[in-house]
């Protein structure tokens, strides 16, 4: 049985032919295609460029287990693979461990899934919640009024019963997990966001109207939070896009984590929403001055501007207009 894909269709074939007429190999082994023009063009990679695969026999599958309980909670495995012998062995990941190979060695970095915390079950945690599923986000919703529950239950998504601040502490949020305020109620969001903004959550949002969002940052600095984790909120949440209904509110806060939540990024990564939705881009000028010259250099030379933001934020504009129906005001 031949499963998932190395290469888009190019050399799949050539592996399963390999493996019927040879069988596996007692030890991994590299595979490389496209070392010649020939091969490259026979194989169809494109650009003529090379492919260097790791053939691994599954020999001991034990490690596999180990890894998806360590990932399950939430934890960084180093996977260091011995060509020589096949053994492999797990260790503690660091964030930004890089994939490393030699003759000898392979290093891999296995982390786990990306979360998605909701606080609030309303319509526009079910639209943010299906979007964030088709990216493969795990999404929990926490809301304590229990008529909620079937719908959530409807639409795939994970109800936590309980109150924002318990639950919040009760998941552990790590740099894989996004916080996302949605009830309007203070009295619910603010108990999730005094836990959210002293965890170590890569994203934490709260919706609300800009004048909403500095009185809700005025009562943060009253708890026991520091100025630089109240200044860690996105509030208003997600990118300025002009977002008014559910979808496209969703849009734009999917669209902020795309940008790594980064204010610098917000530019561009509003401008490909733009193009997607409308076929145009709006001009420098539309910017604030201090924005314009940066603005017109990543746009400088256009191909490579827009191959750099598609290749960021692409999917989730694309695969959003498939769940929602929605449309951009500018």
């Amino acid at each position: 049985m031949a499963s998932g894909s190395v290469s888009g269709g190019c050399v799949e074939q050539d592996l399963i032919d390999r493996v019927r007429s040879a069988g596996l190999p007692e030890r991994p082994q590299w595979l490389s295609y496209g070392v010649t023009p020939d091969e490259a063009a026979r194989f169809g990679l494109p650009c003529g460029g090379t492919l260097r695969l790791l053939q691994e026999p599954l020999s001991d599958p034990a490690w596999i287990g180990e890894l998806l309980e360590r990932t399950a909670r939430h934890r960084l495995v180093r996977r260091t693979l011995d060509l020589a012998s096949g053994l492999v062995t797990l260790t503690e990941g660091r964030r930004g461990d890089a994939l490393e190979f030699t003759e000898t060695t392979l290093h891999a970095t296995f982390g786990p899934r990306w979360r998605l915390l909701l606080i609030g079950a309303g319509q526009l945690s079910l639209a943010l919640g299906s979007m964030a599923q088709a990216l493969d986000f795990e999404v929990l919703v926490c809301d304590p009024r229990e008529e909620y529950r079937c719908a959530l239950n409807e639409a795939g998504l994970v109800w936590l019963p309980g109150m924002p601040d318990d639950v919040v502490r009760e998941i552990e949020p790590d740099a894989h997990t996004a916080i996302v305020a949605l009830t309007h109620d203070p009295r619910l969001d603010d108990m999730a966001l005094l836990e959210a903004l002293k965890s170590q959550a890569f994203y934490v949002g709260a919706l609300g109207s800009r004048r909403t969002s500095s009185a809700r940052r005025e009562r943060l600095r009253l708890f026991d939070l520091s100025d630089a984790e109240v200044a860690r909120l996105h509030g208003p949440v997600g990118l300025p896009i002009g977002s008014r209904t559910p979808g496209e509110i969703a849009v734009s806060v999917l669209v902020e984590h795309g940008g790594g939540g980064s204010t610098a990024a917000a530019p561009i990564a509003r401008d490909l929403v733009l193009f997607y939705l409308n076929g145009g881009l709006p001009p420098p000028e539309a910017y604030p001055a201090d924005q314009r010259g940066r603005v017109s250099a990543e746009r400088n030379p256009s191909p490579f501007w827009f191959g750099a933001a598609r290749s960021t934020l692409s999917r989730t504009v694309s695969r959003a207009r498939v769940l929602v129906s929605w449309k951009v005001r500018t």
